[in-house]
């Protein structure tokens, strides 16, 4: 696929993503993707990969399911071992393949939807939700008298017992 320079595009349902299901409010929708494979200026087999999808997810402020519109792109360098990691030119991701050269493309595309999706996903149209804490509120935690927990082993000792 490397030295014949070939691109991949298609459409895949959300619901072919096993590991990113997990993530979703649902699995409702597709994700297109463009997956070239070719050479860099230094002869290393590279893949271009873009995947877009909107993902539904939750909001972590209002609780409702949204669409989170994702548009990722990048550049995998294809390593046949980890030793060869450091060789890679600057803001190309390893991608290892397997013994035989083979690569499964739809996990490459479902590796970059599950980097997408934020660890506490917010809609862009909910509002913040803002505490307020009046000095009044603490002020009155501040009058309470404040019980000592040790106080009634304090008393216990003070305690004598019969025979002392």
């Amino acid at each position: 696929m490397v030295a014949a320079e070939r691109v991949f595009t298609g459409r895949v349902p959300l619901s072919a993503f096993d590991r990113l299901a997990g993530l979703l409010e649902d699995t409702e929708g597709e994700c297109r993707y463009v997956i070239e494979f070719g050479r860099d200026l230094s002869g290393q087999a590279t893949v271009d990969l873009v995947a877009e999808a909107e993902l539904p997810l939750v909001c972590q402020r209002s609780l409702e399911r949204f669409l989170f519109p994702v548009s990722q792109r990048q550049r995998l360098g294809l390593l046949a071992d980890e030793s060869e990691e450091p060789a890679l030119p600057e803001g190309v991701e390893p991608a290892l393949v397997g013994p035989d050269g083979a690569l499964h493309l739809l996990e490459l595309v479902e590796d970059e939807l599950i980097l997408a999706v934020p660890a506490f996903p917010v809609s862009p149209g909910s509002a913040e939700v803002e505490a307020v804490w009046s000095d009044a509120e603490a002020e009155v935690e501040d009058e309470q008298p404040r019980i000592n927990p040790f106080a009634a082993l304090a008393a216990l000792k003070d305690r004598k017992t019969p025979g002392d």
